[in-house]
């Protein structure tokens, strides 16, 4: 999980044009490996190439592997329809378009490696005409679902990000803590919250407007997850209010880490135009170590009184509250 808790990218590039495709050449056959360079070269692909079975698997498996493959039915390790079920089999996201180059001419052989999870077949010796167009049908259909996967990410991304701040909405940062809390009992370790509530924030949209405001509901996010650890969570719990998760803190940690947050968020100025604008804000923190089942709701209930008292005794500072007995 990164700073802000969002979970990591899918490995390896997703192509998006013949210049930037890779094809891996699996074939035994010396001339058969070098007439396929050259040919997948000039029509500018990026070509990787094997001699057998057992290192096109291998190949296959990397982050980085080619979004392309074109394996010879007959080769020393596994065979080009082995090597299919074996990929197939992995069923990673990012898809991988295989053809099977084959003297092979039966029905029942072109089933067999069909069945096997190729999408195409060639046959040796191989018309260069009908190898461009299968290959082209191949890049059409890895773009297609690399256009799918990027929609799909973006979707993923409006329903779980605040639209303004980019941090985790409402929904998402509780769940996270629920999450955590789950774990922490199952770990024995203990778990930090903290509620941070920017300070007079009314006062800065009524002075300065809503952009305005806007902009410093950025800049205080901003530099509220350039103080976090990588695997504390920080989300938008409502307004100007930020929920913060704190995995493995306990009382002096959390407060040390709310602490810091505030410190950072009032380092130096935020300007308004030419007015330059003093960022501070009010931190209710707590901690548990779960001994049983732990709701979120409570842990946030306790922060947010704490956060209602630093409000009171003047703002710009931390309070912490210990858990009831009872919890």
């Amino acid at each position: 999980m990164s700073k802000d808790g969002t979970l990591p990218p899918m490995a390896g590039p997703m192509p998006t044009s013949t210049d930037r495709m890779r094809i891996l050449i699996a074939d035994d056959s010396i001339v058969s490996r070098h007439l396929l360079d050259a040919t997948l070269r000039k029509w500018g692909y990026d070509v990787v190439i094997v001699s057998d079975g057992i290192e096109a698997w291998n190949e296959l498996q990397s982050d980085d592997s080619p979004s392309m493959a074109i394996l010879d039915w007959v080769m020393p390790g596994l065979t080009g329809p082995e090597v299919c079920h074996l990929v197939r089999k992995r069923n990673r996201e990012r898809y991988t378009y295989l053809i099977l180059l084959t003297s092979k001419s039966l029905k029942e052989d072109l089933i067999e490696g069909m069945e096997a999870g190729a999408d195409d077949y060639v046959t040796k010796p191989f018309d260069s005409h009908e190898l461009k167009v299968r290959l082209r049908a191949g890049t059409r259909i890895i773009e297609l679902q690399s256009e799918l996967l990027t929609a799909r990410e973006a979707l993923r991304e409006q329903a779980t990000k605040d639209f303004l701040t980019r941090v985790w909405n409402r929904s998402s940062i509780l769940e996270i803590l629920e999450r955590e809390l789950a774990r922490a009992e199952r770990e024995q370790r203990p778990v930090g919250v903290v509620m941070a509530d920017l300070d007079k924030f009314k006062q800065i949209n009524d002075c300065y407007g809503h952009y305005a405001g806007d902009a410093v509901l950025q800049e205080a996010v901003r530099r509220m997850q350039s103080s976090i650890r990588s695997y504390d969570a920080i989300g938008r719990y409502g307004g100007e209010e930020f929920l913060i998760v704190l995995p493995g803190c306990d009382e002096a940690c959390t407060f040390g880490q709310a602490e810091r947050l505030r410190r950072h968020l009032s380092s130096e100025p935020m300007m308004v135009g030419d007015v330059p604008l003093k960022l501070t804000a009010s931190f209710g923190a707590t901690s548990i170590m779960p001994t049983g089942k732990v709701l979120g709701e409570t842990l946030i209930r306790v922060a947010d009184e704490a956060l209602y008292r630093a409000k009171h005794e003047g703002r710009d500072r931390v309070t912490y509250a210990a858990q009831p007995v009872e919890v």
